[in-house]
């Protein structure tokens, strides 16, 4: 008896290791990406489970006949009671035959930014920036609105606004920000840099820089070197960035006259002032 239960389990391992063996064996062959690799191995692993469950079901003796009232009233619960969950495993499905968001991924959606690292039947992991494990249900993913930095090309841009003062020369410093941008080895020149005086504001004129790096963990990075680098050519150019500033006018008060009055107003005010004889 103990020979036979080993032997089942196995067996149960040997198909339990059946997704993970045909991505061995014959998707790394065909030059298959991970993404994708990922999902047939999932999609996989969902019909053994499903074959495995309805094989258990027959050798038990038990025929379609025989529960398909029960299913008919296990899909009503599923309609009422269950459709959240229900909803989410449709909608992991939808994006693992569709793939709007793949293992890899950058994507943000709500609050939440970061890399997708698994898509589940009910839910998909997402690590932030901090390294901390964001569940979000598949549901999000379909129902509300996505942007995914990744999908089809890594290629992004950052927009750096620099605020000048109107005591310096708007051409040279379009130039030099266009010069710090080019000399950048991770800013792309196709699409090319630019940088236009976008406008006039209280205390400066208002340039954008314009540039385009390759991969999104690069933008951190750029953006803080064209930071730097822009103070530190402005200052070498006596290109002054502009602060808010407001200039104060103090007024001395102002002597007010009195008007003269009547005369007899005056002898009638003397007489009430028993000071005034």
């Amino acid at each position: 008896m103990s020979r036979v239960v080993a032997g089942d389990s196995r067996r149960a391992g040997n198909v339990g290791n059946l997704p993970g063996l045909l991505e061995v064996s014959v998707l790394r062959r065909f030059n298959v990406d991970a993404p994708t690799r990922y999902a047939v191995t999932t999609i996989t692993r969902y019909i053994i489970l499903f074959t495995g469950t309805c094989t258990g079901l027959a050798l038990l003796g038990l025929r379609w006949s025989s529960f398909k009232w029960l299913a008919a009233g296990f899909s009503v619960g599923l309609g009422f009671g269950l459709q959240e969950i229900f909803a989410n495993f449709i909608s992991g499905l939808m994006m693992l035959f569709e793939r709007p968001v793949r293992v890899g991924d950058t994507v943000s959606i709500g609050n939440v930014e970061g890399t997708v690292t698994r898509i589940r039947t009910r839910a998909t992991t997402i690590v932030d920036a901090d390294h901390r494990e964001v569940i979000v249900p598949n549901k999000s993913f379909i129902t509300d609105r996505l942007t995914n930095w990744t999908l089809t090309d890594s290629i992004t841009r950052i927009v750096t606004r620099v605020a000048v003062s109107y005591r310096s020369d708007p051409r040279l410093a379009q130039s030099l920000l266009m010069q710090t941008a080019t000399s950048h080895p991770l800013v792309l020149s196709e699409p090319a840099p630019v940088c236009f005086l976008t406008g006039f504001g209280d205390n400066a004129q208002l340039f954008d820089l314009n540039v385009f790096v390759a991969e999104v963990n690069q933008r951190p990075i750029v953006k803080n070197d064209l930071q730097m680098r822009i103070a530190e050519v402005f200052r070498e150019n006596d290109i002054e960035i502009a602060f808010p500033q407001m200039d104060l006018w103090v007024r001395s008060p102002v002597q007010v006259d009195e008007p003269e009055r009547p005369a007899a107003q005056r002898r009638s005010s003397d007489a009430a002032d028993p000071k005034a004889d």
